[in-house]
């Protein structure tokens, strides 16, 4: 399945969806809609957070898992974290 381009290719300013279809009952919304957060992040971090997520939010089995040490992955997760509050216009949780 084909992901869903965040930036532009053209410019790298942030992209917003147009419209949404229904192919149950063809149904078609027009609009203005931004990006949920998650969906604006590298593949390879929406990845990151998907493994976090089925660890129950172990950073210890997550470490394991990917064969790496907890402060490297507890890195990877404040950055990721860090991106978030970026996106989001949130102050820093941390």
């Amino acid at each position: 399945m084909k992901r869903i381009p965040s930036a532009c290719p053209s410019c790298d300013a942030p992209l917003n969806i147009r419209s949404l279809h229904c192919t149950a009952c063809d149904v078609t919304l027009t609009g203005d809609f931004e990006l949920p957060a998650l969906l604006r992040l590298p593949a390879a971090e929406q990845q990151f957070v998907l493994e976090f997520v089925l660890s129950s939010g172990s950073l210890k089995e997550m470490a394991r898992k990917m064969g790496l040490s907890y402060p490297t992955v507890r890195n990877r997760l404040d950055e990721i974290i860090t991106r978030l509050n970026t996106l989001t216009d949130h102050e820093p949780t941390r």
